[in-house]
């Protein structure tokens, strides 16, 4: 599983089921006039308000968190884990909302007695938690400021040189030539430093350089570079087929290996290869 996968939309879904579960050790009922001695029943407490708000909802979270940390989505009786949470979760807040408005469960209308219970603390707050945990669920595939990653994509590292090896050498570099003595300086060197073997005189032409009416070289070589998407893209195969290979998780760095017209071919970490067709919004590393 991987948790860089996760979004912000989802964090905010992990706190609602933390509200949850510190609301359903709170109280379900509240009496007027009832002292605070009274040990009044909580949420655990109630079977109705236990399996249809508290368990449901914590369900919820967990099946919505569990997919999208999964690389490929799981499906039951056809459907993604995804939306078995968001279902569990808009059912959990309207349980909730029906035990608010009616926390005795229809006790209270017997004859005309008006003394019933009114919700507590507890079904107040789970109330709100499940509100929250459905609402996230649903505006998170909507709304582009819940779809970023959750946790930020840490910086791939530099490649190191091999053990021993000298860094490239110049002048002020450790294992560089170093200019000797009483040498003439030549235009563009340190004073001091005798001229290469191979090296242009004064009013000489570079062996390198262009020559005039001689065609410039094009500097349209592609550079590898690592990457991270700001959401999940599929990645497609490289010949072209329409049934994606793979998908990019936000909050993962991929190498991109060539450049595919508008797109890009990337490397996963399992050695995979495909084109990435939206590069829109990429991070670079």
């Amino acid at each position: 599983m991987n948790i860089r996968s996760l979004t912000r939309g989802d964090g905010v879904v992990i706190g609602a089921a933390v509200l949850l579960f510190i609301a359903s050790f709170l109280d379900n009922y509240s009496y007027n006039g009832v002292p605070d001695s009274v040990d009044l029943p909580n949420l655990w407490e109630s079977g109705p308000v236990l399996l249809s708000v508290v368990l449901a909802g914590i369900i919820a979270a967990a099946l919505i968190v569990v997919s999208r940390g999964l690389p490929q989505p799981r499906k039951v009786a056809g459907l993604e884990l995804g939306a078995f949470g968001v279902a569990f979760a808009i059912f959990a807040a309207w349980s909730a909302l029906g035990n608010v408005f009616d926390p005795a469960g229809g006790a209270d209308n017997i004859g005309s007695s008006n003394d019933g219970p009114s919700a507590g603390t507890g079904l107040i707050l789970a109330l709100v938690a499940t509100i929250v945990m459905a609402a996230a669920a649903v505006a998170t595939p909507l709304v582009p400021a819940l779809q970023a990653a959750l946790l930020p994509a840490p910086k791939p590292a530099a490649p190191q040189p091999p053990y021993g090896a000298q860094p490239p050498g110049g002048y002020g570099y450790p294992g560089a030539q170093q200019p000797q003595f009483g040498g003439q300086p030549q235009p563009g060197q340190p004073y001091g430093a005798q001229p290469q073997a191979g090296a242009p005189q004064p009013g000489q032409p570079h062996a390198g350089a262009p020559q005039p009416g001689q065609p410039q070289p094009t500097g349209g070589d592609f550079s590898p570079f690592w990457f991270a998407v700001p959401v999940a893209r599929p990645l497609f195969a490289e010949d072209g087929s329409p049934t994606p290979i793979a998908e990019l998780a936000p909050g993962t760095w991929y190498l991109a290996v060539e450049q595919r017209g508008p797109g890009l071919v990337a490397q996963t970490q399992d050695g995979r290869r495909g084109v990435l067709q939206d590069t829109s919004g990429i991070q670079r590393g």
